[in-house]
């Protein structure tokens, strides 16, 4: 059984834990991971291998110094932008083997001119305003888990 190739896209991650942690999810789904630069950590930091634990040998891990680089790279494949600012909710999209989930750092989010040029794939988690955002890495495990539930875990135990 082969198991299903989404895309997490990182772009200027500041947060080495968060990065961490979303590198063990990649590890445990057979995500790939996209990290584009620059990065606000090095990526030899304690706190950044601590969060992937003993996984980083099993993510599939590519770096881009633009977004546009993935872009390049991937023609021809569906990219979903998660923001605070969509109006559609991350369950009204139907997912396919293949698809990005492109999230921003932690402080900002998604460039604005990048929500500009994709505003019919802007997807974002419904929640109260209490809060400004979820954690990037809670986020990335919610929409990853929803492509994975909609494609029936394939090579998922």
């Amino acid at each position: 059984m082969t198991t299903m190739a989404f895309h997490i896209v990182l772009v200027e991650p500041e947060i080495p834990a968060n990065t961490g942690n979303i590198s063990r999810t990649c590890a445990a789904t057979g995500t790939y991971l996209h990290l584009v630069r620059p990065l606000g950590f090095q990526t030899d930091d304690k706190t950044l291998k601590r969060a992937g634990l003993d996984y980083w040998h099993s993510v599939k891990l590519e770096y881009h110094d633009s977004f546009e680089e993935v872009l390049e790279a991937y023609q021809g494949h569906r990219f979903f932008f998660a923001t605070t600012k969509a109006d559609k909710r991350y369950t009204d999209f139907t997912f396919q083997d293949g698809d990005f989930f492109v999230f921003g750092k932690e402080t900002k989010g998604l460039p604005e001119e990048l929500l500009r040029q994709h505003p019919e794939t802007l997807l974002r988690l419904p929640m109260s305003d209490a809060v400004r955002s979820l954690n990037l890495s809670n986020s990335a495990a919610i929409m990853l888990y929803e492509g994975l539930r909609q494609t029936g875990f394939v090579g998922l135990d």
